[in-house]
């Protein structure tokens, strides 16, 4: 079936692919790019944000423990010198009493506490005797 040889062949007509699909399809594709977009920047603000807690989280806990020791340290000197303090006190206010004993005129110039020691050395000394004539 050849076609005659007097008949011109026309020729055809190119249809343009209509701009409205082509169009549509560059929509969507900028459409899923923005979304995916604001989605992975979503994902990773919470991401950042989780991190953070967490650091932050572990720095507070840190400080926490390292102010507790610190402040237990303190303590534990304070303690110490508070002792050591008293001791020095409970010192001085035994010179004072010695101090104020010498000062009395019914001592004869000696310590109360010396006195009182003579004293009992005295009724050591009788209660020996009176044990010796016991015997």
């Amino acid at each position: 079936m050849n076609a005659p040889a007097n008949v011109e062949r026309q020729p055809r007509k190119r249809t343009k692919p209509s701009f409205l699909p082509f169009a549509c399809l560059w929509i969507v594709l900028i459409g899923a790019g923005v979304y995916g977009s604001v989605w992975y920047t979503g994902h990773l603000k919470t991401q950042i944000s989780d991190e953070l807690s967490r650091q932050t989280a572990s720095q507070i806990a840190d400080m926490q423990s390292d102010y507790n020791k610190q402040l237990s340290d303190m303590k534990t000197n304070y303690q110490e010198e508070m002792a050591k303090l008293e001791s020095k006190v409970e010192a001085l206010n035994e010179l004072l009493t010695f101090n104020k004993d010498n000062m009395n005129d019914k001592t004869d110039n000696s310590n109360k506490l010396y006195t009182q020691i003579s004293e009992l050395k005295k009724q050591l000394d009788e209660l020996k005797k009176n044990l010796d004539v016991l015997k």
